[in-house]
């Protein structure tokens, strides 16, 4: 009888705790907000001494938007960053935090699109390496 007992109150709690579980895809999507007055329209837009900024499409991933915008001079990348990502949950963020930096990393090693994925975040480097694509062609 102890046995049933405690088989049912198992069972029970597994259940009640299956449903009770929130995924990143459970409720809106937050990303990171573009502070007003500082989105750059994607296209080149020169600045001082030769230097342009291109911010690339937002490529919709099923965690969320990702886009990344880059700084050249001369043609050559000099800076990268993602103005938007997934991080709606902490698991998104822990993701993003190790992923980012390698992937920007590599950006400007590489200086083209042609770069790795980074395991455990592929959904993130997908759209990652579409927005930096779109950025490249509308830097020419």
């Amino acid at each position: 009888m102890n046995r049933i007992v405690l088989w049912f109150l198992g069972t029970a709690s597994a259940v009640v705790l299956m449903f009770g579980y929130h995924t990143s895809t459970s409720g809106p999507q937050a990303t990171t907000p573009i502070p007003a007055g500082t989105f750059t329209p994607p296209s080149a837009q020169p600045s001082a001494a030769g230097t342009s900024t291109v911010t690339g499409d937002v490529a919709q991933t099923q965690w969320g938007p990702v886009q990344v915008q880059l700084t050249l001079q001369g043609g050559k990348i000099t800076a990268v960053s993602v103005p938007q990502y997934p991080n709606g949950n902490h698991r998104d963020a822990e993701i993003n935090e190790y992923a980012l930096p390698i992937l920007i990393n590599e950006t400007v090693q590489a200086q083209s699109s042609q770069i790795d994925m980074v395991s455990g975040a592929t959904v993130t480097s997908d759209g990652y390496i579409r927005s930096l694509q779109s950025a490249l062609d509308q830097a020419g």
